[in-house]
């Protein structure tokens, strides 16, 4: 298992730490409901550094980007960040990532820990323009600070007005005492704050002011384990259980980041699902009963037919009711659909709903 810069500061303060994409993770600090309830109404800060990060510069940097991502990159001007992704080449999807222009001929592209081999190699793959291709995962470090109180709580770390960065966009600044940090306004709760990277040697100090900073706010550690309810709450994707290497774009409701104003892989295809309607799509539901909804549990019709499975499901921390994403026949996706949850052996009912689920 590989640690992060702050996996020692992790064990000091008593987490909880798992295996997760190869490195030792926090799963939780004091309990995923205490920990999710601190970013919904406060402020919290996360350990992602564990997640990739690639370079891709030079004149043919945004070629390539716009060979392998769904989304049209050449809408972003400095200082933006995209959500795409990258599909494949069966009409499925390789990863989720974050474009971010640093500069015209510099790109920072983001990426899910558990795939940074696989996708630094396809993309690499069709690197036939001579892009500039750097891994940088090894050298960098991510925090993740959200919550309703992470600008008014950060502000004192930075010169630059936080209030005045928008969502999705990115500014290159001072940051708790160090240059040069990219202080972005993204994030995976729904709660607002900012992602803060940094080199692995400048990101102890980095956690130490934020903390220091945050204090005043009630600042807490947040584990994976809140990040997975708050994520889910807002109906964001997770590669590995709402999208994978045989989900499509659009069948995971993703049509929004696949643009056909480009010639893009697989791009002939997808254009082709698009105006046929992909033969299942992703749903949000809510438990009518109690019950707690989990991953790969059956969804099935009143009639007990299996018609789907569900991708991921927990308790709603904020809702306080069973809530879930899964794949079904499109004829069930409507909001008002009612389907069961087989829960070991009873089918509890569920209706399908808008996302989000939270709405704050």
């Amino acid at each position: 298992m590989k640690n992060t810069a702050l996996t020692h500061i992790h064990e000091q303060l008593g987490a909880k730490l798992v295996p997760f994409a190869g490195y030792n993770m926090p799963v939780s600090y004091e309990g995923v409901n205490a920990e999710h309830e601190t970013v919904r109404k406060g402020v919290g800060v996360f350990d992602v550094s564990h997640m990739g990060e690639f370079i891709i510069e030079g004149p043919n940097a945004l070629a390539l980007i716009q060979k392998v991502t769904s989304n049209d990159a050449s809408k972003l001007v400095d200082g933006q960040a995209q959500y795409s992704c990258l599909p494949n080449d069966t009409g499925g999807i390789v990863d989720d990532l974050i474009v971010y222009r640093l500069k015209e001929d510099q790109w920072l592209l983001v990426v899910n820990a558990s795939n940074i081999e696989k996708d630094w190699n396809w993309i690499e793959s069709h690197n036939s323009m001579g892009a500039n291709m750097k891994n940088l995962s090894e050298g960098y470090s991510l925090l993740a600070i959200q919550g309703p109180k992470a600008i008014e709580a950060m502000q004192s770390l930075t010169s630059e007005d936080l209030s005045a960065i928008k969502f999705y966009t990115f500014k290159v600044s001072d940051f708790a005492g160090i240059e040069h940090v990219i202080i972005s306004a993204t994030g995976y709760t729904g709660s607002g704050g900012f992602e803060i990277y940094c080199k692995n040697s400048e990101v102890e100090q980095v956690w130490k002011k934020v903390m220091e900073a945050g204090a005043d706010f009630g600042i807490k550690p947040i584990g994976l384990a809140a990040r997975d309810t708050l994520r889910l709450e807002m109906g964001y994707c997770l590669y590995g259980n709402d999208i994978t290497d045989t989900t499509s774009p659009f069948e995971a409701g993703l049509g929004w980041i696949t643009k056909f104003t480009k010639d893009f892989v697989n791009s002939e295809a997808l254009k082709k699902e698009k105006e046929h309607g992909p033969e299942r799509r992703l749903i949000a539901f809510e438990l009518d009963e109690r019950g707690i909804p989990r991953q790969d549990y059956d969804i099935v019709d009143g009639n007990g037919n299996k018609i789907g499975i569900v991708t991921s499901g927990t308790m709603s921390p904020s809702l306080g009711i069973g809530i879930g994403l899964g794949y079904v026949p499109p004829v069930f996706r409507d909001p008002g659909s009612k389907i069961y949850i087989q829960i070991r052996k009873n089918a509890v009912p569920a209706t399908v709903v808008k996302l989000p689920f939270y709405k704050g």
